[in-house]
């Protein structure tokens, strides 16, 4: 099957005070219908702008840059605003990393659930509203008659998040982006919502990527791994072979930090990765992980560290491999 989503060199740069901020470097990725990408990484390292790229939502006065950034065939770095519009909540969806937040307070969630179909769609008032009713049953929520004339500030968070999800089905998008989606809940929710999600998911036979720190969910849900570090991403592969066999060292080090049930002992010390993550403002070269790497040598600093393909689908930015 080939890929629908095709991203390849897709950049960010920002301008701040203290120089330009590189908050995306040459990112390459593409995904499948039905295929699950965990898009991973600790805060900061550009998984949410990343994603933002791809939905042209960066923020204002973000410069962004790509070879190729096609989606169902189209190229979204030469499309106009007016498309991407019509592309955003129809054939692609994300999901915001604070359900509490994103919803509109001052409408009733019926409101904004019906407003997201007829911006895309020809249909009546009705035809919206029973589609409206129709997901959030599917997605888990009772009485959704009663729950469309309600605020969002008389939800729970599960429910705002079982709210997104119902508002990004809509009209049944192809690709769904997943920013965090358990933030701020809690852990009972939070599995809940995973398992809603990868259910969704298989049925509409929709691509996800799945933006998380959490590895634990990535191993539950994706197919296939991209590890991010410092706006680059310094390892991709599938799920099995990223958590058996990790190639890039922070990746490792990312393991080593996570306890593992029937392995790690009751008392034992957990792995860390010393050092702090390097800004990525002005010129940058050579790998950003080299200050903080063990492996660490003279090549790691040269000025063009490319990624470089180990088998079919398993890539590592790293120049002992």
């Amino acid at each position: 099957m080939s890929a629908f989503l095709e991203v390849e060199e897709l950049s960010v740069d920002l301008h701040v005070p203290a120089g330009i901020l590189h908050a995306v470097r040459n990112v390459s990725f593409d995904l499948k219908k039905g295929e699950t990408l965990g898009l991973v990484g600790e805060s900061g390292c550009g998984k949410s702008m990343t994603a933002l790229a791809i939905m042209n939502l960066l923020p204002s006065g973000a410069i962004r840059s790509a070879r190729k950034l096609i989606f169902e065939d189209q190229d979204l770095m030469s499309a106009n605003e007016k498309t991407m519009a019509s592309i955003r909540g129809g054939r692609m969806a994300m999901i915001f990393q604070e359900p509490m937040t994103s919803l509109d307070p001052c409408y009733t969630v019926g409101n904004q659930l019906v407003e997201a179909i007829r911006e895309h769609q020809h249909v009546t008032l009705k035809e919206a509203g029973d589609r409206a009713v129709f997901l959030l049953e599917k997605v888990g929520i009772t009485g959704s008659s009663s729950r469309l004339r309600q605020y969002p500030h008389q939800l729970s968070g599960g429910l705002r998040q079982r709210m997104m999800i119902s508002m990004g089905l809509m009209c049944g998008p192809s690709l769904m982006i997943a920013d965090e989606p358990t933030t701020a809940l809690d852990v009972t929710i939070q599995a809940q919502i995973l398992a809603l999600l990868l259910s969704i998911q298989k049925e509409f036979n929709m691509g996800l990527i799945l933006i998380t720190h959490d590895l634990g969910v990535v191993a539950r849900m994706a197919d296939r791994v991209a590890v991010m570090y410092c706006g680059q991403i310094v390892e991709t592969g599938a799920v099995r072979e990223i958590f058996e066999n990790p190639l890039h060292p922070y990746t490792r080090g990312l393991m080593d930090c996570i306890p593992v049930p029937g392995k790690t002992e009751r008392g034992q010390e957990l792995g860390n990765i010393p050092g702090i993550v390097p800004t990525p403002i002005g010129d940058l070269w050579g790998c950003p992980f080299r200050n903080r790497c063990h492996l660490a040598a003279p090549g790691c600093a040269d000025k063009d560290l490319n990624i470089t393909e180990i088998s079919p689908g398993r890539t590592c930015r790293c120049v002992r491999l």
